[in-house]
């Protein structure tokens, strides 16, 4: 699919995330490990800023998103909150910043949607400070059989739709990049992985 079609499918989705955004099924998860943020914090696929609410007023977030929708909709909730946000339009494949970067990443429901999941996650190697966090929310494929066989059945179709795939293996694509995995934990029969990582 190209690229400029799933960016398509996620624009279209923004009014969606706007209304979800205080009523956020997986607010309880977010709030477990989006905690102890602090400093110079890049959110890569920022979406609608289901994630501020942890943010405290030290930070100093940069928001990335290739979806300019969802971008205007994460600007207009960050006015509800005291940290710092400047927002920038780029795909995370393709954008660039400087080694060292960023204190704390965090990415919450993106891999689904990376072409290369393994090279985003070398960039968060490259891109936060040796003794930052790359905190992550992710869903994938369950530990449950009969679940894991509907996700898999599922993907062409979902991926076609919503321009996000449903049978990753997010523990595996973690242990194939450059990242530490610190600790991990799984949730909703396996499909939902909150993943503690260093670079």
């Amino acid at each position: 699919m190209e690229r400029t079609t799933i960016i398509q499918k996620f624009d279209k989705q923004a009014k969606k995330y706007k209304r979800r955004r205080n009523k956020d099924g997986a607010y309880k998860f977010r709030e477990r490990i989006f905690q102890g943020i602090e400093g110079k914090v890049l959110e890569v696929g920022v979406g609608s800023g289901l994630n501020f609410p942890f943010y405290n007023e030290g930070v100093s977030l940069t928001g990335v998103d290739f979806s300019g929708e969802m971008l205007d909709v994460a600007h207009d909730a960050a006015k509800e909150y005291p940290f710092k946000a400047a927002f920038i339009q780029a795909d995370v494949e393709a954008v660039t910043f400087d080694a060292h970067s960023f204190d704390t990443i965090v990415t919450s429901g993106t891999l689904c949607a990376y072409q290369n999941p393994v090279q985003v996650l070398n960039k968060f190697q490259k891109w936060c400070k040796p003794n930052g966090k790359i905190l992550m929310m992710e869903h994938g494929i369950s530990t449950n059989k009969p679940l894991s066989w509907l996700q898999k059945t599922v993907d062409p179709l979902a991926f076609k739709l919503v321009g996000c795939h449903q049978d990753r293996n997010i523990s595996e694509i973690v242990k194939e990049s450059n990242l530490q995995i610190v600790k991990e934990e799984r949730f909703m029969a396996g499909s939902l992985y909150l993943i503690w990582a260093t670079p």
